[in-house]
């Protein structure tokens, strides 16, 4: 049997609105979200919701997940307190287990070196060319890429983010992935009528 349990860092200032249109629809297509913080004590984010974490990074091991699921958090860009998260993304593509950052999590992992021979992309390419990183030359100027077992997008898709989630881990294919993006991202009602006749709403 698949793994079915998907791990979401949460931290304090992460950015709430990045990463819901992901876990919600892998929870609806049977995954067992499971939050993942510095430890088990809350965390804020920066909507202000306060969220408990279902483990302590220490805790979570590759073999357990399916998926790990890094949001932005202003935390990112002004302390390394979240530097051990990005060490968590490591050791989870050194075992080919996905890894999925949005926003300030692609600067993690930059500076963690884990961009500097993958495919990527994030807000801007100077964004990250500010962490001293090594990978500009593989900057993609789009709204979401995956490379491998990596997928990385900037703030403003998170639409595009939960799509090549739902692609890398088969949640949702062919049509029915055009046609769930096509209505969460352009408002397309002739895209319900594929997602319902497919059962996927």
């Amino acid at each position: 049997m698949p793994n079915k349990t998907v791990h979401l860092a949460v931290y304090d200032t992460l950015a709430d609105w990045e990463t819901g249109h992901a876990t919600a629809h892998l929870a609806r297509a049977g995954y067992e979200i499971r939050t993942v913080g510095p430890a088990t004590a809350p965390v804020r984010s920066i909507g202000g919701l306060s969220v408990q974490p279902d483990l302590a990074l220490d805790d979570v091991r590759p073999h357990d997940s399916a998926l790990l699921i890094l949001p932005g958090a202003d935390l990112w860009d002004t302390s390394d307190d979240l530097a051990p998260f990005a060490r968590k993304a490591r050791e989870f593509l050194d075992a080919d287990v996905p890894v999925a950052a949005i926003c300030g999590a692609t600067a993690g992992l930059a500076r963690e070196g884990l961009l500097d021979d993958r495919a990527h992309t994030s807000a801007v390419s100077f964004y990250l060319a500010a962490t001293g990183y090594q990978g500009g030359s593989h900057y993609v100027e789009t709204d979401a890429v995956t490379d491998g077992e990596l997928i990385t997008a900037g703030p403003t898709e998170p639409v595009a983010f939960a799509r090549e989630v739902f692609r890398l881990l088969g949640v949702y294919e062919g049509e029915v992935l055009d046609a769930w993006y096509r209505l969460f991202h352009d408002s397309d009602p002739a895209a319900y009528e594929v997602l319902a006749k497919a059962g996927a709403l």
